[in-house]
């Protein structure tokens, strides 16, 4: 039973305190009049027939000090038990733990207190009334023992539930920050959708479709209805997390939606690139046959035989970029993005593809034209680049790293080789340049090894 429950005791108290000054004066004015002669000054004079003065008003006055302290340790309790409450199913709103349901099997432990103490306040309130003109001491000393022991009941057992609510800090510290999340996620979510909605609509207008855009941003319409039914029915930490599943999946979409119309252009754009470029390659592929012409004429077989399929190798690659760029303009058109602009890779990739063959037929008349004309440019530069690793390999020691001697050696035996095979009519240079590029990348890979090896042992050592 709570304060206010208990409150029509205090009440009819009151009342009682109140009806007792007239119900004497109607009495007197009943009373024949020599007796009410005799009565008047007694009555006006003492406010009727109750002694006010004297050891039994002062024991009464304490019985009812004692009722009125019990009153408010009632009301205090009841305020306690209400706080607790509130916080007790904060927690269990956020918290599923275990030490949150402990918390709330214990409240209602306190609960089952806190009514019989409350049971045996309201019992020694009703049990006597201090308003009754003909109590004698006892009662009223009865009056003021039981209503002090339930005093002290209250307040005992209100000490224990200020103890119990201290021990819930960290929990209802926990909840109360989950709940703070609680209304600002959902209200970010709901305003990532409305961007979002509204950036679909600013696309649409430029005459872009966005259909992809569309069915991902009414996916999420379920989850803003369970996010409209709020954290009662689905949770609060389940809520926070689906808000902030649909605020990253529609600020995606809104971020999407601006980058759509940037996107369109630069597909366009890169469209009559690769168009452009597909119509350049076309024309160089056209000379590749006058270099092998040369090729043929003038060096051996074994530089040029590799180069015998550019010519049909290029113009097929050609053909097929030319089918892809025709299907990506479908795909633009269409506004299927993802598949244009996957099929524009495509076509980059076969017009590298035919760019690089066509270079490497010219780019290989050009070095044999070099390398045939002044093959010692070629072995100096070459000689340079082991004898720039051997020294590097020496420095610091008297006698070279094995791991690092062995190639070395093993490439200046090569070059050896390459420079020996030139002998005769028809040397293969291509062969010759084919070595001397495999010997300087032997001397580069070692001194790329010797560096790293001193440049961790020198951090190691620092």
């Amino acid at each position: 039973m709570t304060a206010t429950e208990a409150q029509p005791h205090e009440q009819r108290g009151r009342r009682r305190a109140r009806g007792g000054p007239v119900r004497d004066v109607v009495a007197l004015a009943l009373l024949p009049l020599p007796l009410l002669a005799a009565l008047a000054p007694m009555a006006f004079a003492g406010g009727g027939t109750r002694r006010w003065f004297g050891r039994g008003e002062g024991q009464r006055a304490d019985a009812q000090a004692a009722k009125d302290a019990a009153a408010e340790a009632f009301y205090e309790l009841d305020t306690a038990q209400r706080d607790l409450r509130i916080s007790i199913e904060t927690i269990t709103a956020v918290d599923s733990s275990p030490g949150a349901r402990k918390a709330a099997e214990d409240y209602a432990g306190f609960g089952r207190r806190i009514d019989e103490v409350s049971q045996g306040y309201i019992t020694a309130v009703d049990s006597h009334d201090l308003d009754r003109d003909d109590l004698d001491s006892a009662a009223i000393a009865r009056a003021r023992a039981d209503l002090t022991r339930a005093k002290e009941e209250l307040n005992r057992v209100k000490g224990e539930l200020d103890r119990f609510a201290q021990g819930l800090g960290p929990l209802l510290q926990t909840a109360e920050t989950q709940l703070a999340r609680l209304a600002p996620a959902v209200e970010r979510a709901r305003q990532a959708l409305l961007a979002a909605s509204n950036g679909l609509d600013a696309v649409r207008a430029q005459g872009l479709r966005a259909d992809d855009l569309a069915g991902r941003l009414a996916a999420l319409g379920p989850e803003l209805t369970k996010l409209n039914q709020g954290a009662g029915q689905h949770g609060v930490q389940e809520t926070i997390r689906r808000a902030d599943e649909v605020l990253r999946k529609a600020e995606a979409v809104r971020a999407e939606a601006e980058r759509l119309p940037g996107k369109a252009a630069e597909i366009d754009k890169r469209l009559v690139s690769l168009r452009t470029r597909a119509q350049a390659i076309t024309t160089r592929a056209g000379k590749v046959d006058p270099v092998l012409s040369e090729l043929r004429r003038r060096y051996s077989a074994a530089c040029w035989q590799d180069l015998q399929q550019v010519p049909e190798q290029a113009a097929q690659s050609v053909r097929q970029a030319e089918t892809k760029l025709r299907e990506a303009q479908q795909a633009r058109e269409e506004q299927r993005w993802a598949d244009a602009t996957s099929l524009l890779a495509t076509v980059r990739a076969l017009l590298d593809t035919v760019d690089e063959a066509v270079s490497a037929a010219g780019d290989r008349l050009q070095r044999l034209d070099a390398v045939s004309f002044d093959r010692q440019k070629e072995i100096d530069r070459t000689r340079f680049a082991v004898r720039d690793a051997q020294r590097l390999a020496m420095t610091g020691r008297s006698t070279p790293d094995p791991r690092h001697a062995g190639p070395l050696d093993d490439a200046v035996a090569r070059l050896e080789r390459a420079i020996a095979g030139l002998e005769g009519r028809h040397p293969d240079w291509w062969h010759f340049l084919t070595e001397t590029d495999a010997v300087r990348q032997t001397a580069a890979r070692v001194v790329q090894e010797i560096r790293d090896a001193r440049g961790g042992a020198g951090a190691g050592g620092g």
